[in-house]
């Protein structure tokens, strides 16, 4: 319990330092709330240091009783000189209410309900009466500045409203990669290099799928320190060298394994979960980072990213794919509360307390804007608020699930009239038209003809993930995953991956894996990036080849606009018919979605609404 100054300048935290202060100059007592190592603390002691306020440091935890909080008498005192009030030795509430000075209590939702009680008067009325001492007001310049990290749920409690209804509330979040690097660099003035390197390994740590919570920077500033003394006691001059890779994961494991929380059900170790990242940032068989972390692909700005360099094609099918895929362009990246009350009208109706997700206020949503519900769930379904987002995504995988099922329908046993592209049957001249560019000549794979068919199908639907993945688009996405799966039956196999750059297989051909777990896998990822039409649809060809059917069909959930690899009309053999569902369309994907289904032969759906989905279903698989 001591009084302290900031010892580093605040870097960003522009807006949250504004709100701080003028809440300080307008007698207000302030929450802090964020994660560890957003600067809650240094933001604090620069502004009293601004003011020159002393600030008055209290550490939360159980054992902060009122006696500690409040201050108690000396019983050698008091059988010297009795209940005076020179017996008493004043604890940090008092110090600072004499003191014109702020009381800073870290750890708020550590603190006993008991001890946080003895402080709704003094914030209520600037005063408080201590038996035998007596009434003690407040001096003027005394405020009350709580912090608080709500993600951590061990050895915490929820603070009573009685107290929340008495302060303002403050949210900070991490910086971004250049004020993390900056921080990290003023701490330990080492060279960029490491300093990028770290800072990457770091904020990777934040979006791994297998993750709870990541590292905050000061596991940076750790992993510096750690590398540079290694690499100097193994007589190493920098990353380029032989052995610095391993030792870079030396240094990792000790200074991030630790700050690592593995999501609950995950048996895996930090350290498995480090040699992830550090594999991605810094391949085995590759040349250390760059000093400055790269952009993502899509330049930070929802929708298409340009290609890779002439030459350069994406990568094949990969189990790891989807890892990657998140961590360059942030596809997992969480929401905070303040974004999400930006971004949804009804967001504080549905979730007005951290923590709590109203499932009633969410139906009535739902009842009276369908699509509006449905972008808000998937945005809860990443919000840094762990106990929401676990219920946003419990709740959107029995909502969307049964969303898809209006789209289910039993596959009938009769036989019937359907296009065919291995050229048996009779011709379909409107169908080969549509198919036929007149500036070349008609090639044999141009031909569409009409067979009969029976029952047995297998359907592959693939999902991009790349461009403008978010909001209504995702919940598009989650409900024809499970619309799919929910039309399997023993005449029809399903099989569901996804794709960007490079394609992730979620569900197998041949395996069956409940609606509800696809949808909540589903609803955590987000768009960034290229788009290779090709890869997806080869990979498509691959999962419906071992299938003992006769017709297989592809259903591409996209917006058909390719921005690397081949084009995706040379990728269709093997595919008996692709039908497109595209989502949120504009004119240019309605058209490029309508060709490309023409050209495999199949039907082009646009779906502006999740209400549209279970009808375009019901007629793509009927």
């Amino acid at each position: 319990m001591t009084a302290e100054t900031a010892p580093y300048p605040v870097i960003g935290l522009r807006r949250e330092r504004e709100v701080l202060t003028v809440a300080l100059r307008t007698n207000r007592h302030v929450v802090l709330e964020g994660p560890p190592g957003t600067g809650k603390s240094t933001l604090l002691r620069a502004i009293a240091a601004d003011v020159g306020q002393e600030v008055v440091f209290v550490e939360g935890n159980a054992e902060l009783t009122p006696a500690r909080l409040i201050g108690q008498y000396d019983p050698a005192a008091v059988l010297a000189a009795g209940y005076v009030p020179e017996s008493f030795t004043d604890g940090p509430l008092l110090t600072a209410m004499r003191g014109s000075g702020l009381l800073y209590l870290e750890e708020l939702n550590r603190i006993p309900e008991e001890t946080l009680n003895v402080l709704i008067t003094v914030l209520t009325e600037g005063e408080i009466t201590v038996p035998r001492l007596g009434h003690v007001r407040a001096a003027a310049g005394f405020r009350l500045i709580a912090a608080m990290n709500p993600f951590d749920a061990i050895g915490t409690a929820r603070v009573g409203q009685a107290i929340a209804d008495r302060m303002c509330r403050v949210v900070l979040g991490y910086q971004d990669a250049a004020g993390e690097r900056s921080i990290t660099s003023a701490v330990t003035a080492a060279p960029a290099d490491l300093t990028a390197l770290a800072v990457r390994l770091v904020r990777a740590t934040r979006e791994h799928r297998d993750v709870r919570m990541g590292s905050s920077v000061r596991g940076a500033i750790d992993l510096v320190l750690l590398l540079g003394g290694l690499l100097e006691m193994r007589g190493l001059t920098g990353l380029a060298d032989d052995g610095a890779r391993e030792t870079t994961r030396d240094a990792a494991y000790a200074a991030l394994s630790g700050r690592i929380r593995v999501a609950d059900g995950v048996e895996r170790t930090a350290e498995a979960v480090i040699d992830d990242l550090l594999d991605e940032i810094w391949p085995a068989d590759g040349p250390p980072p760059a000093a400055e972390e790269p952009p993502p692909a899509d330049g930070g700005d929802p929708g298409k990213a340009e290609g890779p360099p002439a030459g350069q094609q994406a990568g094949p099918e990969s189990a790891s794919s989807l890892r990657r895929d998140r961590r360059s362009g942030g596809a997992r990246r969480q929401t905070g509360r303040r974004e999400m009350a930006a971004r949804h009208e009804s967001f504080d109706e549905v979730s007005p307390e951290v923590g709590e997700f109203d499932e009633e206020a969410f139906s009535a949503l739902m009842a009276t804007d369908a699509d509006a519900a449905a972008a808000l769930l998937t945005d809860l379904a990443l919000a840094t608020d762990r106990e929401l987002r676990a219920a946003a995504q419990r709740v959107a995988a029995r909502v969307f699930v049964q969303v898809g099922r209006v789209g289910r329908t039993r596959t009938r046993g009769t036989r019937r009239l359907v296009a065919d592209r291995r050229g048996d049957g009779d011709l379909d001249l409107d169908r080969t038209l549509d198919r036929w560019d007149p500036g070349r000549a008609l090639a044999p794979e141009d031909l569409v003809t009409r067979t009969w068919t029976g029952a047995r199908r297998a359907v592959c639907l693939a999902v991009d993930t790349s461009g403008s993945m978010t909001g209504l688009g995702v919940a598009i996405a989650a409900i024809a995953a499970a619309g799919v799966v929910l039309t399997a039956d023993e005449r029809l196999q399903t099989s569901v991956l996804t794709f960007g750059a490079e394609v992730d297989v979620v569900q197998r051909h041949g395996q069956r894996r409940a609606p509800e777990d696809l949808v909540q896998h589903l609803v955590t990822l987000r768009g960034h990036g290229m788009t290779d039409l090709a890869a997806a649809l080869r990979a498509v060809r691959r999962q419906l080849l071992p299938a003992v059917a006769d017709e297989r069909i592809a259903v591409l959930l996209s917006d058909c606009l390719h921005t690397t690899g081949d084009p995706p009309e040379t990728a269709l053999a093997g595919i008996d018919r692709l039908h497109v569902l595209c989502p949120l369309p504009t004119p240019e994907a309605e058209e490029a979605a309508r060709a490309l289904a023409a050209r495999g032969g199949g039907t082009a759906e646009m779906v502006r609404s999740i209400r549209d989905l279970g009808p375009a279903l019901t007629r793509l698989l009927g």
